[in-house]
């Protein structure tokens, strides 16, 4: 059963592991790929997703409703509801919801590229016990989709990472990791 199918053909997600409950409103084929936007609510957690490197996108985050803090390029800023920060390709970013209630996020990424794909693998991953107890899948899943989705840790630099990630690559293919799977992105 795919994800849209489990929410009644929505375009709603969740990552049960995380919290994390996203609501696609553009998605990259109805834009021409140019732009992925999304709801994002956050529950109250006291650890961030690991921060983080977009190659080829900038993200930009509007906060709806509550707060969140946001690591970027090492500094922390938080921010309100009303608040807005571009998220530029290349800078080390994370963002997590240190407060007391939910947190409304509107997210755009740009160029959309497989951004899509990429969130619906994660919390697929998740969904199906394939991530540990922070919503990260193992190392051999996380090269496959590093490299599928040019999405960096934030250390060591990238050109590091993808040295590194060379041999992982065929190893998790040949051990049948994917970097998309059909059951959690019927579209890619």
């Amino acid at each position: 059963m795919s994800p849209r199918e489990q929410t009644g053909g929505r375009n709603e997600i969740e990552n049960p592991v995380t919290g994390e409950r996203i609501t696609f409103t553009k998605r990259a084929a109805d834009t021409d790929g140019e732009v992925l936007e999304f709801e994002l609510m956050l529950a109250p957690r006291d650890r961030a997703v690991p921060a983080h490197v977009h190659a080829k996108q900038e993200e930009h985050v509007r906060v709806v409703s509550g707060a969140v803090t946001l690591r970027l390029g090492g500094e922390e800023h938080r921010l309100n509801a009303g608040d807005e920060r571009a998220l530029p390709a290349g800078v080390p970013h994370t963002l997590w919801n240190d407060g007391k209630a939910d947190a409304h996020l509107i997210m755009r990424v740009t160029p959309a590229l497989r951004t899509e794909t990429a969130i619906e693998t994660i919390f697929g991953l998740a969904r199906d016990g394939k991530t540990d107890k922070s919503g990260n899948p193992n190392p051999l899943q996380g090269s496959l989709l590093a490299r599928e989705y040019e999405t960096f840790l934030a250390f060591p630099p990238v050109a590091v990472q993808r040295i590194a990630l060379a041999p992982l690559v065929p190893l998790a293919r040949l051990l049948g990791y994917r970097a998309t799977y059909p059951q959690y992105s019927p579209d890619a």
